[in-house]
């Protein structure tokens, strides 16, 4: 236990009411080490309660028109940004990431999801057809699917939570949701706003647990008729067995091993700075963050020694500290994952420029207990080593030579992922050709981490199925109907 502090002890909210729980499990504070929350450990019954809160809620929600349930979605956004510094500080703390990044992307993003979503729902049209020579007319009508049932991972922890609840309401479904167990504080606190915002009892239920138990009883619910997860490939293969026997809709959005591909011609002074956030940012914690950097050989020498000067310059501590640029990883296991790769390269021969092993970490003595770990940059590396094909989701990114176009596209493209790339390069057309090539469900050139949500997301092979975005989540939270009328 953390001392003789009060924990912070969470409830499950289910049919507009929060509701203890018989068990419960330690959450961490990844900056100190400490416990410093205890989270409902939800089971069958828990999940039996939320699908019965939400089947009988949908009838009356599902029923309300696009622009009333808009106005409810963007009173929950109002509330939500009144509360930015509150819902920033308690991420900060019960992530790892920064207060920073925190209050300018997490809680902002989520604020906005629920905005857009409110807005994108009003302006869905459907199709018609006519066939006169017999007299008849068909046209398509959406409905809402039922009970959605929605899992979000930790590192972006209230960001995609609302990617997900925000067009699942939007559309006229009611939600049981299940956060991470290792970041459930601001799921919780979003609960509280629901019912000021005008949420109906039973429209958005969030139960708190383990995937184990609570995720798979979800999952597995005969009445639950879609599932929608961010997460691992090992999760996603257990959903999908699960939801197998019931035939659910299932939106799956997975790993990545995410190449960044830097041509001759790229713009260093630009290229640099951006492919150190794209690959340190939120402590690497992001499915979109780059983990391997494929750099053409006339400029090789040169880049690698300049992203290691601004690598080293990004400063790692207390996520409360305005200086920092990297807080603490989430976990001590994740942490203890994240170096075994490291020790893996070094056995391989690699050699480590900075980071892991190289340089001395330095933090308040309240800290050296926390999950901390310095960006780490790794070169010397074969293309069929494990820090080169597996996700790692930490601050470790591997730096390799390539000579051609044709090469780079091929050893990009060589591993199961394909969420995003990057692609750096003034020449135009190359930029085009390489996007074309790469089987990655994102490309940015030039750029990293600049989204659109009107357009579609997610990744090709092992990194998912499905699409979400303005129109695709609107069809995925909506089953098509066809009517013919004939007159």
């Amino acid at each position: 236990m953390a001392g003789t502090k009060a924990l912070l002890m969470l409830e499950n909210f289910i049919d507009g009411k929060f509701l203890p729980c018989s068990s419960y499990i330690d959450s961490y504070d990844p900056s100190t080490g400490e416990v410093y929350c205890r989270v409902p450990n939800s089971g069958k019954d828990e999940i039996e309660a939320a699908v019965k809160a939400a089947r009988e809620a949908f009838p009356g929600w599902s029923s309300r028109s696009p622009q009333e349930r808009s106005r409810v979605l963007n009173q929950v956004a109002d509330l939500l940004e009144q509360s930015l510094e509150e819902f920033a500080q308690a991420e900060s703390k019960d992530q790892g990431k920064t207060l920073a990044l925190a209050r300018t992307m997490d809680i902002p993003r989520s604020v906005q999801n629920f905005r857009f979503f409110a807005s994108s729902s009003l302006h869905h049209t459907s199709e018609c057809t006519q066939m006169d020579h017999l007299g008849c007319m068909h046209y398509t009508v959406r409905a809402p699917v039922g009970v959605a049932g929605l899992i979000s991972p930790w590192n972006l922890p209230l960001y995609l939570l609302t990617w997900k609840i925000a067009p699942a309401m939007a559309a006229g479904n009611t939600v049981i949701a299940k956060p991470s167990e290792l970041t459930s504080v601001t799921a919780w606190m979003l609960c509280k706003l629901l019912d000021k915002a005008g949420v109906p009892p039973g429209v958005v239920n969030i139960v708190f647990g383990t995937g184990p138990r609570v995720g798979e009883a979800l999952v597995s619910h005969p009445e639950v008729p879609l599932i929608s997860f961010t997460g691992s490939q090992p999760t996603a293969e257990r959903i999908t067995q699960l939801s197998a026997p019931h035939c659910k809709k299932l939106s799956l959005e997975l790993g990545g091993k995410n190449p960044a591909i830097i041509f001759e011609d790229a713009n260093l002074d630009e290229c640099i700075p951006a492919t150190v956030r794209s690959s340190f940012a939120n402590q690497g914690e992001i499915c979109l963050c780059t983990s391997r950097i494929f750099v053409q050989k006339s400029i090789y020498s040169e880049f690698l020694k300049r992203f290691v000067e601004a690598t080293r310059k990004w400063k790692v501590g207390i996520p409360s500290d305005p200086l920092v640029s990297m807080g603490a990883l989430i976990s001590e296991a994740h942490l203890e994952k994240v170096r075994s790769y490291v020790k893996r390269a070094l056995a391989e021969g690699a050699q480590i420029w900075c980071g892991e092993g190289v340089d001395k970490l330095s933090l308040p003595a309240r800290n050296q207990a926390g999950y901390f770990m310095l960006p780490t940059v790794i070169t010397d590396i074969k293309d069929e080593s494990c820090c080169m094909t597996e996700e790692i989701f930490g601050p470790v990114t591997c730096v390799v030579p390539f000579d051609s176009e044709e090469e780079v596209i091929e050893r990009a493209n060589n591993v199961k992922y394909g969420l995003a790339a990057t692609v750096w390069s003034s020449n135009v057309g190359r930029v085009h050709r390489v996007a074309k090539k790469l089987q990655s469900g994102l490309v940015w050139t030039n750029c990293w981490l600049i989204r659109e949500l009107n357009l579609p997301f997610g990744g090709m092979k092992s990194s998912g199925i499905g699409r979400e975005g303005a129109k695709d989540s609107y069809d995925f939270f909506t089953e098509i109907k066809t009517i013919t009328v004939k007159h």
